[in-house]
Parts: C-alpha cells; structure tokens; sequence
C-alpha cells in the first residue's frame, strides 16, 4: 500500500512539473491545447496504474488538495488550461478542431461547423474558400453524408439552435424534412371551423380597447350573400378577401354557390357571352325582338372542367372591365438623300397600336392608331364614336360586331331555326367591322384565346391570337387577306374607368 501511495505521488509531482515547463514555454493557442492534452491523458493515467487495486481514501483527498493548492500557485495559467478543457471536443480528435482545413470538403464541413454555432463570418469564409477550390465541393458533402440511410443519423448537427447562436440565426428546430404533411384542400378543410377575429381580442395587446368589428357577428348565410355581391362587383377583390383571414379564406375556396352565380351570369360570367351574332349588321342594329339573349347560362361540370370556380378560370370568356391591345414595332429602310453624300443607309423604326373593346351587347369598336394607350383608352366608348360625335379624337375608330366559339350547351349552340355551321374550336373569336368606306368594304377578322405563355399557366383569357384577317368588297364580291407580317398578338389590359363594362 505505501509503495502504490509513493507512485502516485511520483507520477502527480511529475505531471505538474511537465505541465507548468510547457505552459510557459508555449506560444498562443496551440501550447495551451497541448497542455490541455497532456492533463486530460495524464488523468487516466492513475486509473492505469492503479488497475486492481483500489486507491485508499486518504490518498483521493491528498490529491485533491494538492490540485487545488497547485490551481492557488498558478492561477493564471491553470484557468487558460481550464477553458480550454471545457470547450474540448468529446469524443473524436482534437486536432480536426484546432488545425486549419485544406481541401475543399474540409473547408466546407468547417463552414456548416460555424454556421450551426452561429458564426456566420467565419462560415461564409470557408463558404466562399470551399467553392473557390472545388466548384462541386457541395455534392461531395452530399455524398460523403447522405448517401446511406445510415449516415443521416451522423450528418445531422449536435445541437442545431446553440445558445450562442446570434438572433438573427433562425430556429430550424420545428422544421421538417418531408415538406408539407397536408394538401391544400385538407388545409383549407380545416378553416372551417375558424370564425372572424375582431382585432385587439390576443391577450398579448393591452388596452385601448378594440375596435368593433360587426362583420364578426355576421351569420354565415349574410356573409355569403355580402361576398357573392363582391364577386359580382370585382371578381379580383373578391379573391383578394381571402388573405384577411381564415374564414373568409374558406368560403373564397370551397362556396359553389357564388362562383356558380358568378360563372352562370352575365356580369362576369358565360351568360354574357355570345355564341352567335347579337347583332344584325356591322353597325350595332340589334336584331328582332323575338330573339332572345341569356342572361343566365346553366354551364354544367364536366371533367375538363370540373368546378365552377375551374370554369371561369380555364373556359375561354371575353372580359368586358379592360381592352385588348396590340403593340406592333418593326424596322423598315429609308432612302438615302440624293443631295448629300453618305455612308450610312437610313431606317424609319415603326410604331403602331391596335385596340378591340367588348362590349356587353355583341358590339365591338376596333381601332388602329400611332396613339400611345394611357391617351387611348378612356375614350374607347361608344359615346366618342363618329357616328355620334364628329369632333371626337377617335376619327378611325370602327364599329362591329363579335361573337364566341365552343358553347357549354352544344345543343342549345344555335337557334331552331337556324342552319347547322361547322363546329369550330372552342376559344375562336370572330369579328366584322366596316372598312375604311362603310358602304363599299366589310372587315372579317378571326382570333384565337389564348392563356399568356411562357410557362406561365395562371394567366388565362388575356391573349388574343391571330388566326386571319380580311378585307370583303361589297361591290364585287370579293375577298382580299391583309398581311400580318409584322402584327403581334393583343394582350388585355385592366381599365378601372370602363367599371364592369
């Protein structure tokens, strides 16, 4: 037993020898983790000595006061060695910490390192170092992590919200990585039983008092007629409702009875459509009375269009609150002067519009204009016709009529006594307007409705597509077809001044 005490002894005389030499020998950081090292191998090192002997107690209480009188000498030094053991990296090496990294995948394991403990500097340093030596650095950490289910265990950080981390790091905690666990119709499922808010009712707010909030106490079946009125008005700020709140989000999604009261009539929807002439000339001359205009059409589900709200998105409809216009520019060569000399050839480049407003009554005015729209397009009305008014600045403004192709009700598509045409396809609008001479020529013009293009698919009804255009002489019975060389398609344009039209 005394031969075990004088060992001891010897190897924590000579453990503290070694570790005050080599603290104040050290130079900066990497001294005092090799010191660090040395103490927390050195403490395994009586266990090892030890090994099937129990140490006495006396000697467990000799050890400890002599390690708090040498912590007393050296204070100094023995608090720097004691930070550096508590931030030691458990269990793995402590050289991958304190050397610097060298490849690129070293370099970006660093950076994921100090960006789950909040150091976003230092994290975008070896980012941008990372990329600068490997542009592919990412997908050999991929690879390197999370190629095997059983590396997602290991890839995932120690702690991933440090109590260091800055504010401004976000909590990734409530995160999950299989992406939403419900659809967008079991989310809109469960507004149901939301109800209307008033503002000012969270406990957090403190007084003044809030503000009242009728709308809250609405039943439900006044609420749905206040919103199908909305709809009727502007169908966008009826869609707009549904950002205020839950609830209002709910009937926005799911009511049918106001999107089939707004798909059926005729402020918005196919009831004002027409599928044949409403008129019986160019000039607007409305036809008998015995011929009768919906004003309500039952359009029915199909599987292409399977809910009303599908309907009036997708099914082609003229919209009647804005003008379609078509901006054409193209370059033609000028000729040069014959009284000066030059080496450049001159180009005229060409600017021009084309406007087509619908309205209600299957007229239509078509315009071709150097006019610039914002100056245009407020006085699009019949009021500013010609016909009506001379001194109107719209002098080439024309007069027609229009009608749609691909009725919802094939059957009811003509009237009973009228001939069997063709059936075209759906979306084919065609117009007739007079020509430049109203007695002498007639202009035919066929479009197509098309959704905007260019991927984007949630824009629907706002193109219009050329499919032909000609020129009928009344005199001669003949047709004559306009080039569209240089004519772009018309887009449509809100107009906040033409109301519902």
């Amino acid at each position: 037993m005394a031969d075990t005490n004088q060992d001891l002894e010897r190897f924590r005389q000579e453990w503290r020898d070694e570790v005050t030499a080599r603290v104040n020998k050290g130079k900066g950081h990497g001294a005092k983790v090799e010191a660090e090292r040395i103490a927390s191998s050195s403490i395994s090192a009586p266990g090892k000595a030890g090994k099937g002997t129990a140490a006495p107690k006396s000697a467990l209480v000799a050890t400890k006061d002599d390690n708090d009188r040498s912590e007393t000498n050296n204070g100094h030094d023995d608090g720097k060695i004691g930070s550096v053991d508590s931030t030691a990296h458990v269990g793995g090496d402590d050289n991958i910490n304190t050397r610097e990294p060298r490849s690129a995948l070293e370099h970006y394991e660093r950076a994921v390192e100090k960006e789950n403990q909040g150091s976003l500097g230092d994290s975008l340093n070896h980012y941008r170092k990372a990329y600068k030596l490997d542009s592919t650095v990412e997908k050999s950490y991929k690879k390197k992590y999370f190629t095997g289910p059983s590396s997602s265990a290991a890839s995932k950080p120690n702690d991933p919200n440090p109590s260091n981390a800055p504010v401004t790091v976000p909590n990734p905690a409530h995160h999950s990585l299989q992406g939403p666990t419900s659809s967008i119709s079991d989310l809109i499922n469960s507004f149901s039983t939301f109800s209307i808010v008033p503002t000012g009712t969270c406990p957090e707010e403190s007084s003044p008092p809030p503000p009242p909030c009728p709308i809250s106490t609405i039943p439900s079946e006044v609420l749905i007629e206040i919103l199908l009125q909305v709809a009727l008005q502007d169908l966008g700020s009826f869609a707009r409702l549904a950002q205020t709140c839950k609830r209002l989000a709910y009937f926005v999604a799911t009511e049918q009875r106001i999107w089939k009261r707004v798909c059926c009539g005729w402020e918005v929807g196919f009831g004002g459509m027409h599928y044949r002439w409403a008129c019986d000339d160019v000039f607007g001359h409305t036809l008998e009375p015995t011929t009768t205009i919906e004003n309500y059409l039952p359009v029915p589900l199909t599987p292409l269009y399977p809910t009303y709200a599908h309907n009036l998105r997708y099914r082609p409809r003229i919209r009647f609150n804005g003008c379609y216009i078509s901006t054409v520019n193209y370059v033609r060569p000028g000729a040069a002067s014959v009284n000066q000399v030059s080496w450049n050839s001159p180009v005229h480049i060409v600017t021009y519009y084309r406007y087509l407003r619908f309205f209600r009554d299957g007229t239509v005015i078509s315009l071709l204009s150097t006019t610039e729209p914002v100056e245009v397009v407020h006085h699009l009305t019949k009021e500013n016709l010609p016909s009506r008014n001379p001194n109107t600045s719209l002098r080439s403004a024309l007069r027609g009529r229009w009608k749609l192709s691909g009725h919802p009700l094939s059957s009811a598509s003509a009237a009973p006594n009228e001939e069997e045409e063709e059936e075209e396809e759906e979306g084919n609008i065609t117009i007739e307007t007079e020509g430049v001479d109203p007695v002498k020529y007639l202009y035919l013009m066929k479009l197509s409705l098309r959704p905007a293009g260019g991927g984007d698919t949630s824009k629907h009804n706002n193109r219009l597509v050329w499919r032909g255009f000609w020129s009928y002489n009344r005199l001669t019975d003949d047709w004559a077809e306009f080039g569209l060389k240089n004519d772009r398609p018309f887009w449509w344009s809100r107009v906040r001044s033409y109301g519902m039209g």
